[in-house]
């Protein structure tokens, strides 16, 4: 079964055994991952089957946080008992892989005897009288793994136990076919280690043990073709993989022995690289090395629930106070740092997206700002303010391979608007108007830059709304070339982050003495808040269009939560309970919010198939867990954060994502999206920012009610002002 617990440390764990690892389909339904704070990360099934192209051992990353590589996929492992006077000499496998026509070798499956994840995976096997325990540790910025063994023979005869590495030096979207494009590697061996390398690509792997010998294969290795990748197929991408075995580890275990060795596994540019992380592991020690991970994860959550502390409301319910650690302890996953200046950022979602600037930072104050992590939240922030282009703030850093080099994306209406509350929410918990300062000129950019006109035909209208091209909001999905949904003219939630921009620029415009700019943005504050609720309200539906272009698009779509659920909310109260009252009758999907109404007849209720029919369901009809952040504190603004609907948020909006989502899909994190149509299965990547962050953050600031310090005064001002202007 899938176990909850949470050990004395506070590191939550989950457990599962026997019965549902033998229950093959359920059991490759679950995915582990731990990450290196580069963008790199190790990932696979609980089986220790890969089912994505993504899966790896080790998933280098050469330009942190992007260009990833699979460089190792996995360490198969085999037992072989030395003859005797009752039984010849036989060899038993550990490890398992999927081809197309079936699972191999399937005799395997009844040597798993568990598994459990609490910060470090760890496999269990038991095996004729040898049991074996295997946990993967991935250091922190370090593109490198360790694998730590325990064997314990308990037999009267000594047995060998071998580990052989699959190797494979391609990119994360990629897969190799070695009859089609063959990768040639050259290998290096020494008695415990063997170097690869592999003829088209400018990196090297190391691999060393710290107990028995390395003994390469006749002819250099051997490949293992076509493995099949079943999650792939399911998403009708390419799904079959070659892998090259070059040798195998080799130990030899006493009879009723306990033996305790590791394996190390390094990669970087060159070989003097690999050595060097190598032994900076070793000098350091493989122990010292868990010991300060696993600290480092309890000084995050501690410090986050001695915080918590100051809210007794709530906090007697195990299964929320269990919610909030895995919620706390993801954040993790996400928060990288860039090669170049060492600068912060966030990853999107793993596995595949990389780093993306609107999920940064509407991610930014679920990641950092109510977990009290405020150095990390300013470096953030510095690191898109260097990117700033004609006002607009990065889409995407395009994930590329290792000999090739792209500009970032800035294909997005919104995510300089996301900027700008990114700073005001900052501001708000810190008071830093050093920062302020620094990231001005950016700042300052973004709204005239909008104001004047900029890329993408990005520009204020006469009526001081946002007017902009097609795809560049977050409902940006392509079939054919051609956006499922287009939103160009003026989206319900562009209008109401501009309109929240430039609320926040007039204040800080006259904190900061530039009286002239914070009169010119309030002046538009108010014609803005005029127009869009002239032209926006929708009334034989009581709610918001969701834009105004060549027509008014009243499909019921959940943008619109953004109009109220901002700091300056462009509708007032009237308005938003009709609009969350909507929202929630006809959205609601358990997880999240449904992306359009399911009487639509756009609606797609599952999220399957080939990239197309995926891409059509993407934003018309699947739910997405970050949504339930700005639903939370629009709902509870509407209902003035009274402590009866506080709880009823947390039980019925709350409850089920925490309580359910960390024991499936990717263990101990939280999923992209979920079918439109119940039981609302899990779907896209496992792991991802934004439904970790917004659901945090709207756990702490609206359900706890433990607001920006200073929010009050400030909002308080900026209203003051606003008036006095």
């Amino acid at each position: 079964m899938v176990e909850r617990l949470t050990i004395i440390t506070g590191i939550p764990t989950i457990e599962i055994g026997r019965s549902v690892l033998t229950d093959i389909n359920r059991a490759l339904s679950y995915e582990w991952i731990v990450t290196n704070g580069l963008g790199g990360y190790a990932s696979s099934a609980v089986l220790g089957i890969n089912t994505r192209k993504y899966h790896g051992l080790l998933v280098a990353s050469f330009d942190p946080p992007n260009r990833r590589f699979v460089v190792l996929s996995k360490l198969e492992e085999e037992v072989k008992f030395t003859s005797n006077h009752q039984k010849e000499e036989e060899s038993y496998s550990l490890s398992l892989n999927e081809f197309k026509d079936g699972i191999y070798p399937s005799s395997s499956l009844i040597y798993i005897a568990g598994f459990s994840f609490n910060l470090f995976p760890t496999f269990y096997y038991e095996i004729e009288g040898v049991y074996i325990t295997k946990r993967i540790v991935m250091p922190l910025l370090k593109n490198a793994v360790i694998v730590v063994y325990t064997v314990l023979n308990t037999l009267k005869t000594p047995i060998e136990f071998r580990v052989k590495p699959l190797v494979n030096m391609r990119h994360i979207y990629q897969v190799t076919e070695n009859n089609i494009r063959p990768l040639h590697f050259t290998q290096k061996t020494g008695g415990n280690f063997f170097t690869m390398k592999e003829k088209g690509q400018p990196f090297s792997l190391l691999i060393s043990s710290s107990a028995g010998k390395y003994r390469s294969y006749d002819h250099g290795g051997k490949w293992i073709n076509k493995i099949f990748f079943r999650a792939d197929r399911m998403r009708g991408e390419s799904h079959e993989d070659d892998n090259f075995q070059p040798g195998e580890f080799r130990l030899a275990i006493e009879p009723e022995c306990l033996k305790n060795f590791f394996i190390i596994v390094t990669s970087g540019l060159n070989e003097k690289e690999v050595f060097l992380e190598k032994n900076k592991i070793e000098d350091c020690g493989v122990n010292k090395i868990i010991n300060n991970e696993k600290q480092r994860e309890i000084r995050l959550i501690n410090r986050f629930m001695k915080h918590l502390k100051r809210k007794i409301l709530l906090t007697d319910k195990l299964w929320f106070l269990e919610g909030l650690k895995w919620l706390v302890a993801s954040t993790e996953k996400f928060l990288v740092y860039k090669k170049k200046g060492n600068y912060l950022t966030a990853i999107a979602g793993y596995h595949w997206f990389g780093e993306w600037g609107r999920d940064a930072l509407i991610s930014l104050p679920g990641l950092t700002l109510v977990i009290r992590r405020f150095e990390e939240a300013k470096e953030m922030l510095l690191n898109f303010s260097r990117y700033c282009k004609r006002g607009l703030i990065p889409n995407c850093f395009p994930e590329l391979s290792c000999t090739k080099n792209a500009e970032p994306s800035y294909d997005s209406v919104d995510a300089s608007l996301w900027f700008i509350n990114a700073a005001f929410k900052y501001f708000m918990y810190t008071r830093d108007l050093e920062l302020i300062k620094k990231i001005w000129n950016t700042l300052h950019s973004i709204i005239e830059e909008y104001i004047k006109g900029t890329l993408f035909d990005i520009k204020m209208d006469k009526d001081c709304l946002i007017k902009h091209g097609p795809r560049l909001t977050w409902m940006d999905a392509m079939v054919n070339g051609y956006p499922v949904t287009p939103r160009d003219g003026k989206a319900v939630e562009a209008e109401a982050l501009w309109y929240n921009s430039l609320r926040i620029m007039s204040y800080f415009s006259l904190i900061l003495g530039f009286k002239e700019e914070a009169d010119k943005y309030n002046e538009l504050a108010e014609k803005a808040y005029k127009s869009f609720n002239e032209t926006f309200w929708y009334h034989r539906g009581g709610y918001l269009y969701d834009v105004i272009g060549d027509f008014a698009d009243s499909s019921l779509r959940p943008n619109q939560i953004l109009a109220l659920s901002l700091s300056f909310p462009i509708i007032n109260l009237e308005k938003g309970q009709r609009v969350v009252e909507v929202v929630w009758r006809n959205l609601w999907g358990v997880y999240g919010l449904r992306t359009l109404d399911r009487n639509d007849s756009r609606y797609e209720g599952r999220y399957l198939g080939d990239w197309n029919h995926r891409d059509k369901a993407y934003h018309n009809g699947t739910v997405w867990a970050w949504l339930i952040g700005p639903f939370i504190t629009a709902f509870l603004k509407v209902k003035r954060y009274e402590r009866k609907w506080r709880l009823f948020a947390l039980e019925k909006f709350l409850k089920p994502l925490i309580v359910e989502e960390p024991f499936r899909a990717g263990l101990g994190s939280f999923s992209e999206i979920f079918d439109g149509d119940p039981p609302h299965s899990p779907q896209g990547c496992i792991s991802q920012a934004w439904s970790v962050a917004e659901p945090l953050r709207a756990v702490m600031e609206d359900i706890l009610y433990l607001r920006p310090s200073l929010e009050k005064s400030i909002t308080s001002q900026a209203d003051k002002i606003s008036a006095s202007l």
